[in-house]
């Protein structure tokens, strides 16, 4: 006898009522809460149950009973699919508020800090083609639409130039039009698609680890200058040089053109060594007239615009009035260190990339600034006693951690250079959250400010001033 399936499981009447920090809404019923994608407070839906346990349920909305006046029309032609920008149907002025919300639950209803009151998020003046760094995977086994799936599951062509579908390793998304990169980031990606096709360059199986082309990074700046980067997974002189011939060709307004041969299990290319083609080796971006040297590998705040408020307010938040010594831990290409540097009489800053550190003492010296001093490490490794000793007590200290945040190293050194001020920005506010729960017996919370840098995500940026109790 053949086992049926069980029959599946509809929530009828769903009202959304709150979004999650993962960005997904959050629906209520008498008895629990049940979260789903694509759906916005003060929509009502029905919704089919993927997951469920004691009091919250996993689902997908099946169907829109009546639609919220918070809702707006996605611009994407990929928003249903893509993953990535996935508050497009969320008014933009509600998107700002959820953000705050989630660094106000963060810091006070989860991590039970005492704070000021948070101000308003600062918006993004631009939310459609604002990053001014993609990256592209290249696969044989693209993902499939639901026409194509109904029509069977066939299609001629299964190659993908795009992003990777939510949770699917080895599943990509071929994009049309993305709305994140100003251009030339679609025609470039469009042509480079078409040309590989057309010269049958194998696109790379992710689950086998078979193929030529791997993934292509697009780098844009202020300035007006284009990085092309194409990652292939094994070297073949006559068909790199024709594709990235035909770049050259084709896109005058390429400035730098690189490759890099990766044959590793990862797209990581951070440990490879990267090739000029043609071009400089790294674009130039400016800000407040200062000018920052940009290479392949450097790490550079995705949204340029929204860059220079973040760094404004860490440089309002430290309050320097040119005696201090100044720490910028996890300092990149050095921007944030060579933007306070003026207001400070010394900075030293510690990164983990030394290329990254190569940029910033490049673009001190570009800039004429020479009371900034970058050495390049684990920060938990390189921010010790011995080296506090060595180099001075700070008496302030700007963190920027990946979204991990603190190693807890890190927070011991911390505690043991106890500076005046520590300025902490985060894109997490759950990590620093935790974080600053650890040294709130010695500090309290100045200031906050969230600041927009990902429009149309749940992500948010958010920067807490401490002083020393």
């Amino acid at each position: 006898m053949s086992r049926r399936s069980a029959p599946p499981v509809i929530i009828e009447n769903v009202l959304i009522v709150d979004i999650a920090a993962d960005g997904k809404a959050i629906g209520k019923t008498e008895d629990m809460a049940v979260f789903v994608a694509h759906a916005v407070p003060g929509d009502n839906v029905d919704v089919r149950v993927t997951g469920k346990r004691k009091n919250y349920a996993k689902g997908v909305v099946i169907r829109y009973n009546s639609l919220s006046e918070w809702r707006t029309d996605p611009v994407c032609p990929e928003f249903a699919v893509c993953g990535g920008c996935k508050w497009q149907n969320l008014i933009y002025e509600k998107q700002l508020y959820y953000k705050r919300k989630q660094v106000e639950d963060c810091l006070v209803r989860i991590g039970k800090l005492e704070t000021p009151e948070i101000p308003p998020v600062l918006a993004a003046p631009e939310t459609f083609y604002y990053r001014n760094k993609l990256e592209f995977t290249f696969s044989s086994s693209r993902w499939l639409t639901d026409e194509e799936m109904r029509a069977g599951g066939e299609a001629s062509d299964r190659n993908a130039l795009g992003f990777h579908i939510p949770s699917m390793f080895d599943k990509v998304l071929d994009i049309r039009r993305c709305c994140l990169q100003p251009d030339p980031s679609n025609a470039v990606r469009l042509a480079v698609r078409e040309f590989a096709v057309q010269e049958n360059m194998p696109f790379f199986n992710l689950r086998t680890h078979e193929g030529f082309l791997r993934t292509l990074v697009i780098r844009t700046s202020s300035t007006g200058e284009v990085m092309l980067i194409v990652c292939f997974y094994h070297e073949d002189v006559p068909q790199r040089e024709k594709l990235l011939h035909f770049l050259w060709k084709r896109f005058p307004e390429i400035t730098s053109l690189m490759y890099v041969i990766n044959p590793k299990p990862n797209d990581s290319f951070a440990d490879l060594d990267v090739q000029m083609y043609k071009g400089k080796p790294f674009i130039m971006e400016e800000m407040e007239g200062l000018k920052f040297k940009i290479g392949p590998k450097s790490f550079y705040q995705t949204n340029s615009a929204q860059a220079y408020r973040l760094y404004r307010t860490v440089y309002e938040f430290a309050a320097l009035d040119g005696a201090e010594t100044v720490y910028d831990l996890y300092a990149g290409t050095g921007t944030i260190a060579n933007f306070v540097a003026a207001g400070a009489k010394k900075v030293v800053g510690v990164e983990l990339v030394a290329e990254a550190i190569e940029d910033a003492r490049y673009n001190s010296t570009l800039n004429g600034i020479c009371n900034t001093f970058f050495f390049a490490g684990d920060v938990k490794d390189v921010f010790t006693p011995e080296f506090i000793s060595r180099h001075g007590k700070p008496d302030v200290v700007i963190l920027d951690p990946p979204r991990a945040g603190l190693h807890p190293g890190v927070t011991e050194a911390l505690l043991f250079a106890m500076p005046d001020r520590i300025i902490y920005v985060s894109c997490n506010p759950s990590s620093q959250a935790r974080d600053l729960a650890l040294i709130d017996k010695y500090y309290r919370i100045r200031r906050v400010q969230p600041i927009d840098m990902f429009p149309h995500t749940h992500h948010v940026e958010n920067v807490v001033a401490l002083e020393r109790r």
